[in-house]
């Protein structure tokens, strides 16, 4: 490996990271990734004050411009848009920034109230901890610019912070009270996971059967994962506790096939927000990863 192919690998995952965050799908981060490489390929490093500066700056405005097409597609999409997960194996970075609440689904789908110029400035201040100074400069505008939005950032996120929980224990045993529940269904064991007012959020994008709306009420959420739970209940639907981008989460196959994903937010021992992926295209990666694991480790 030469030493310019080495010093973007040094960066690579602190970048992947980034454009992982603005993007919501590993795929499209990806693709940041190579055409920031092939721009660096072009560069004399020897002549660059900061190589590191100048790979975030690349692909923090890849990546921008890569959002803002995706923001007018998602206008489009059919249902709800959900985050993509990564797969397991992408979940452990060594950078302690690049862990925790911020790479959740949650805080990824949180994220999505945001414009595209809030969410790079907003990413790069509070997670990345560039300073406003820096920030701007990576984006191309005045401090006072970047100041502004991200507070705008922090603001509309606020408004939406109520609803969003990070306590992993929680999680993980309103998930298993779930999976219980899912096993032997009936109203008033379902009735019990859920807040008045949770909320239901399914992407099939309009390519599997998926609620198109977010559906709200606890009785109408009993009555719906009753109905799930009856039609799933042979031998060929298999339940699995796991992780998502390192919060529980549940995973739903049929006939060896990774058909749903799904994962909570919680408050005071009630789910408040289930979200399920339902999208074959959104599952394709996490499900090639856990069968190619779970194959591993019989041998």
């Amino acid at each position: 490996m030469d030493a310019q192919t080495a010093l973007f690998q040094q960066h690579r995952q602190r970048l992947f990271g980034l454009a992982y965050r603005m993007l919501g799908r590993p795929a499209d981060a990806e693709d940041v990734l190579h055409d920031a490489w092939l721009r660096w390929h072009e560069q004399d490093v020897s002549r660059l004050d900061d190589p590191e500066a100048w790979l975030v700056t690349v692909t923090t405005r890849l990546a921008l411009d890569r959002l803002r097409r995706a923001k007018t597609e998602r206008e489009h999409y059919t249902g709800p848009w959900l985050p993509e997960p990564l797969e397991p194996v992408d979940e452990a970075p060594s950078d302690q920034l690049e862990r925790a609440e911020t790479l959740s689904l949650s805080f990824l789908l949180l994220l999505e109230r945001l414009s595209p110029e809030e969410r790079a400035a907003f990413l790069l201040k509070e997670v990345f901890d560039y300073s406003h100074a820096e920030a701007a400069a990576i984006l191309g505008i005045a401090e006072d610019a970047c100041r502004q939005r991200v507070h705008r950032a922090k603001t509309r996120l606020r408004e939406g912070r109520p609803r969003f929980s990070v306590d992993h224990s929680m999680q993980q045993r309103m998930l298993q009270r779930f999976l219980t529940a899912m096993e032997r269904p009936d109203l008033t064991s379902l009735r019990a996971l859920f807040a008045e007012d949770a909320v239901h959020i399914s992407d099939g994008g309009g390519v599997v059967r998926a609620v198109l709306r977010p559906l709200y009420g606890q009785d109408r959420l009993a009555r719906l994962y009753r109905q799930i739970a009856l039609h799933t209940s042979g031998p060929e639907t298999v339940r699995q506790l796991s992780e998502l981008n390192g919060a529980p989460a549940l995973l739903i196959w049929t006939d060896g096939r990774l058909t749903s994903a799904l994962w909570v937010e919680c408050e005071q021992d009630r789910i408040t927000a289930i979200h399920s992926i339902r999208h074959p295209e959104k599952l394709a990666r996490l499900e090639a990863v856990t069968k190619r694991a779970a194959s591993a480790s019989l041998h």
